[in-house]
């Protein structure tokens, strides 16, 4: 196990931010404005405030926050999805999820990059919980439409030595307590321009060494999110595995 607290190693749906974290979504408007912005990108529609909007848990007792924004309406991804204020290298996360309805789709980018998709009912490598165009989807572990989900998420940035890339980013991913991806290597940025930060170097696959909020799509779907957390790590020469 990686870490010297327990709290460390606990995942799956409910787990608490461990000491050291900080909570980035809890359900309420509040932590929605002073945590979060629109990701102004190439295909940006919205209008600031967030349009993103608080639901009440159809499961359990308290809020959740919707990414249905009427400005991706037709699920043009980049239009309106929110990014973290904060922005970090590496990084241990936790995400809960719930999708509404069959087909619902939103999705998770590492540092505002790599994305680790949210579609129900695909089980391909543009799939649920796969590691976007890199991983075949772990459908097994999905607990289905209308029930939370959580993704624990463990990365190290990419790593550059006198500006060349020496290190590709990678990712270790529990899926509702299941391991499903161990020290996954992402090999680039991919949706191009329009997907994250860095889309427009090297023809749209391109990394760069500049840290990255964490953002969650809006696709014109009605899925869920509550229980994010972040904490800051600096994995040297460690591997992501824990």
């Amino acid at each position: 196990m990686m870490g010297s607290s327990l709290s460390y190693a606990q995942v799956g749906v409910g787990t608490k931010a461990p000491k050291g974290a900080e909570v980035f979504m809890d359900g309420s408007r509040k932590m929605l404005d002073e945590k979060w912005i629109y990701w102004e990108g190439p295909r940006f529609k919205a209008q600031p405030p967030i349009k993103w909007t608080v639901v009440k848990d159809p499961v359990n007792k308290g809020n959740a926050i919707d990414c249905y924004d009427p400005s991706a309406a037709g699920g043009i991804y980049g239009a309106a999805d929110i990014v973290t204020k904060k922005e970090f290298r590496d990084f241990r996360a936790h995400v809960e999820f719930l999708i509404t309805k069959p087909g619902g789709n939103s999705g998770v980018y590492l540092q505002n990059r790599y994305e680790i998709q949210v579609l129900d009912g695909d089980t391909t490598s543009h799939g649920m919980g796969a590691v976007i165009n890199e991983s075949k989807s772990p459908y097994y572990a999905y607990n289905g439409v209308g029930k939370w989900n959580s993704y624990d998420i463990n990365f190290k940035a990419a790593r550059f030595k006198d500006g060349k890339l020496v290190e590709q980013p990678r990712v270790t991913l529990y899926f509702n307590g299941k391991k499903v991806h161990t020290d996954h290597h992402i090999s680039q940025v991919w949706g191009g321009i329009n997907s994250g930060m860095d889309g427009g170097n090297n023809g749209g696959k391109g990394i760069t060494d500049r840290p990255g909020g964490l953002k969650l799509q809006s696709e014109g779907h009605h899925v869920l999110y509550r229980n994010i957390w972040i904490k800051e790590t600096d994995l040297k020469g460690a591997g992501t595995d824990f």
